[in-house]
């Protein structure tokens, strides 16, 4: 029977218990349940609510649950619907009387979203250790190949050479605010709803700060509607979530078509690609495929929790168990797919030549010409027209901009001079981005050192 059954006459129809139950899934909670009911019952026995001696038996019957649990040993029933239920009732089996004491003062309410709670702040630093291992594999691979040059794109089309080094510490900047976001949404989530109750609250003269304390909660949440009606917290931290793996998409759409035969950029190791069950000569970058598909999954469950909540009165409505699976889920897969991505980062190398070679093209230096042309007082629009006019000449005659002589130029830009025809490096180009922010590569290696510090 339920523990709540008192009340009923007829036992709960088979099909209700199945389309009830969450101990399927919430039972990946049992540590952080089993931790707040050890300081739950700490509390009571400091004031007075229940004996010592019954709380001493408790924490002791938490432990042993906890080992079985953990062995393997511990049988999980449907019928006692969820990971509270079945911890009490397997604690009562063992220690008899004083478990039963064991839910005074509080609720599945409130006990759930601490159990949420101490959960996800546990798993906000997993994410946040992973979030720094894959930037550390893009470090590695911005060190180790500092001086490669590439094609930046905009548009997906070739706009400006820039260091290879560079288009990675991008990604380390995204990933970095990934990590602030995600310590931010740590921070709110750290309030603890233990002794809320149901609604309204307690009779009993619980002392809530002190559990907060054993917990390691930074306060306690001051409205006890709001401490058992609230799941701000899980929508937060789903949002994190999904900016977490728009970032890993991004990256993961770089890495496929920069692998593409078109591009061919990289190469990536056999043990993180794929072949083909029909052709023979595929070799396919699957990790970074799947990286991309699984970020509507992880928007899925943030859009779920959105309209789970967007029409619920308060406070605490049975609705509110969907928030656990899809929380689980969402873990689940940025936490895969951020350790797959580091890994398979290991094994990435860039062509370098076909690199440097693709970066060549003089158009991608139109802009250095015009700046040359500012540098020496022609106002930037003039500028821009006159280079985009030299640009048309050199199309119309199917020439590249750099096979140009002086005087062709000068026909569309009056002002050029023979340094002018020079402009069209690439380690030129990237050499003069020397501002803040800039591909220069003595930006870049300061932007390394300044990670490399970061995580040493």
């Amino acid at each position: 029977m339920a523990l709540w059954s008192g009340r009923f006459s007829e036992k709960t129809d088979e099909l209700v218990a199945r389309y009830t139950e969450s101990i399927s899934y919430d039972r990946r909670l049992y540590p952080f349940d089993i931790a707040g009911s050890k300081a739950h019952a700490e509390m009571l026995a400091k004031q007075g609510i229940i004996p010592q001696e019954d709380a001493d038996a408790i924490i002791k019957g938490l432990d042993a649950v906890l080992a079985e649990i953990e062995s393997g040993t511990f049988s999980f029933k449907e019928e006692l619907e969820d990971i509270h239920m079945n911890i009490e009732s397997r604690l009562t089996e063992l220690i008899g009387q004083p478990g039963a004491r064991l839910h005074t003062g509080r609720s599945r309410n409130d006990q759930i979203a601490t159990d949420e709670r101490l959960f996800m702040r546990h798993e906000a630093q997993e994410i946040t250790k992973q979030l720094q291992a894959l930037q550390k594999a893009l470090l590695a691979l911005a060190d180790k190949y500092s001086d490669v040059i590439m094609p930046g794109f905009t548009h997906t089309q070739h706009a400006q050479p820039v260091l290879f080094a560079h288009h990675l510490l991008a990604y380390i900047e995204m990933f970095g605010r990934d990590c602030e976001r995600i310590g931010d949404c740590a921070k709110r989530l750290n309030r603890l709803p233990l002794g809320a109750g149901a609604i309204a609250g307690s009779t009993l003269p619980l002392d809530r700060q002190f559990t907060a304390e054993k917990l390691g909660f930074s306060e306690v949440l001051r409205n006890s509607m709001d401490a058992v009606g609230d799941r701000d917290y899980i929508v937060e931290f789903l949002s994190c979530l999904a900016i977490i793996v728009m970032h890993i998409s991004r990256l993961a759409e770089d890495i496929v078509i920069w692998f593409s035969q078109e591009f061919a950029f990289i190469e990536l190791g056999d043990a993180f690609t794929t072949g083909s069950s029909l052709m023979p000569q595929k070799k396919n970058p699957d990790v970074a495929e799947l990286a991309r598909g699984k970020t509507g999954r992880v928007y899925g469950h943030l859009m779920a929790i959105l309209t789970t909540m967007k029409g619920l009165p308060l406070t605490y409505n049975r609705d509110m168990q969907e928030d656990k699976e899809g929380l689980f889920d969402s873990i689940d897969t940025v936490k895969l797919s951020l350790a797959t991505m580091a890994a398979m980062l290991g094994t990435l190398k860039p062509r370098v030549e076909r690199m440097r070679q693709a970066a060549s093209d003089p158009s991608l230096m139109a802009t250095d010409l015009a700046e040359w042309l500012v540098r020496h007082g022609v106002p930037f629009r003039e500028a821009h027209r006159q280079v985009g006019k030299f640009v048309g000449f050199c199309a119309a005659h199917e020439m590249p901009l750099d096979q140009a002589t002086l005087e062709q130029m000068k026909s569309c830009i009056p002002n050029a001079e023979p340094e002018c025809l020079q402009i069209f490096n690439p380690e030129h180009s990237v050499a003069a981005r020397t501002p803040i922010g800039g591909t220069a590569p003595e930006n870049v290696r300061q932007q390394i050192e300044y990670w490399k510090n970061r995580f040493a």
